[in-house]
């Protein structure tokens, strides 16, 4: 019985990963195409086709829509809520991650097609901020563009960069260390980030956020309706290697209390934990 359950688990369980990634294949194949579709359209239609790119219509699919800025950056059409922002200078508002992708974009010769960049924005469906996956094209002055919003991390990917730390650990204690609280080594991926308590002084030793907490007492801490967070999970812990537990926190992408799914592993001394958040 227990067998058939673990199998069916497990069916379960590559079924939702199959899904995930379909859906956000369909998700970019989606974005790809409209884009394709406003580039064709502005090609016949020269700037006029703005008109077209930011009203409600054949250039909105869902939460995907068609934005333009110039080269200097100003925004000249969108049909997504930074319509609001036309005619303004939007550099600072589109990020550091997605301004160095468009500058980049002003070097690479228009043969060469469709790019792609990373960046976050404001989800218009639930007014979080999230990640978002971006196809653009320069032509001439103006890039066109078209993003979709991608998936929160998973449970296989929380598991991953515990894991990921872990092995970290073994290999270069301070190294590690070091990394995690200094955002390198790729231990701070979007939502997900590590944290490490030694458990022999109950100490955070590392935070992949929240350096202030580096030499706090780790079983003190609550959550923010002041439930204890710290302790229950010190307490598993000293019976078992490794763990999850579930609580409260606040996202550091979106920046709201959200619920956390922690994947806590020891390693020596040190207690190494990723969680994963859902609303």
């Amino acid at each position: 019985m227990n067998t058939l359950l673990r199998l069916t688990w497990l069916l379960l369980l590559c079924c939702s990963q199959v899904h995930a990634a379909t859906a956000q294949e369909a998700d970019a194949q989606a974005a790809k195409a409209l884009l394709e579709k406003a580039l064709a359209y502005y090609q016949q239609h020269g700037d006029k086709a703005f008109a077209a790119f930011s009203r409600q219509g054949e250039f909105i699919d869902q939460d995907r829509y068609v934005f333009v800025v110039d080269t200097q950056g100003v925004l000249l059409a969108s049909g997504g809520p930074s319509s609001a922002l036309i005619g303004r200078d939007v550099s600072e508002v589109l990020g550091p991650d997605l301004r160095q992708s468009f500058k980049e974009a002003l070097k690479v010769p228009e043969s060469q097609g469709i790019q792609q960049a990373d960046y976050r924005w404001q989800n218009w469906n639930d007014g979080k901020v999230e990640h978002k996956h971006v196809f653009y094209q320069r032509v001439g002055k103006r890039i066109l563009a078209v993003g979709y919003y991608l998936p929160r991390a998973t449970p296989e990917q929380a598991r991953a960069l515990r894991n990921k730390a872990v092995d970290a650990l073994v290999k270069d204690e301070t190294g590690t260390l070091k990394a995690i609280n200094s955002l390198q080594g790729g231990f701070l991926q979007d939502d997900l980030y590590v944290f490490v308590v030694d458990l022999d002084t109950r100490r955070y030793v590392a935070h992949g956020t929240h350096l202030r907490l580096i030499n706090t007492d780790f079983a003190k801490i609550k959550d923010p309706d002041g439930k204890p967070v710290g302790e229950p999970i010190l307490k598993m812990m000293a019976e078992q290697d490794q763990g999850e537990y579930k609580y409260r926190w606040k996202n550091p992408v979106t920046g709201k209390v959200e619920n956390k799914h922690a994947y806590v592993r020891k390693s020596g001394h040190f207690m190494v934990a990723v969680g994963y958040y859902s609303p």
